[in-house]
């Protein structure tokens, strides 16, 4: 995944864990596209996170999505055919959704997640392959 875009987009609440992130995870070797906001201002967090899944969609990405909690991202994130949303808070959830689920969008909640560990599960998110196999039939089903 080190070199293919990785796309990223938060809230308000999410806007310092996002700004930290694409510092981090560029310096772990990820090319990161932001894609908003670029200000702490207020904002709506389903515009970011519809605007990120259909990126997502389009180039068969991965993104990651932050708010204060990542649930609202995430609900808006799953809305989207073809986007697998994990709110991800410990490092066996971040290798377990891509592993068993093929997720390709970690949302993460920037009041609840400290940076460091932020980074990792972001990390193990983005270099954990989909294993397949029986996996994938269940993943199947949820496009169904």
């Amino acid at each position: 995944m080190a070199g293919d875009t990785v796309f990223i987009a938060s809230d308000h609440a999410g806007f310092g864990l996002k700004q930290a992130l694409c510092v981090d995870l560029a310096a772990r070797g990820f090319r990161m596209e932001d894609l908003g906001p670029q200000a702490a201002e207020s904002c709506d967090y389903p515009v970011f996170a519809h605007a990120l899944c259909a990126r997502v969609a389009a180039d068969n990405g991965r993104g990651i999505l932050i708010c204060g909690t990542g649930i609202g991202m995430c609900m808006a994130a799953n809305r989207h055919r073809g986007i697998r949303a994990a709110l991800c808070t410990n490092e066996y959830a971040a290798r377990a959704c891509r592993a068993h689920n093929n997720a390709n969008v970690l949302c993460l909640g920037a009041r609840v997640t400290a940076p460091p560990l932020a980074a990792d599960l972001a990390e193990l998110f983005l270099r954990t392959a989909f294993e397949g196999g029986r996996h994938a039939r269940r993943v199947a089903l949820i496009e169904d």
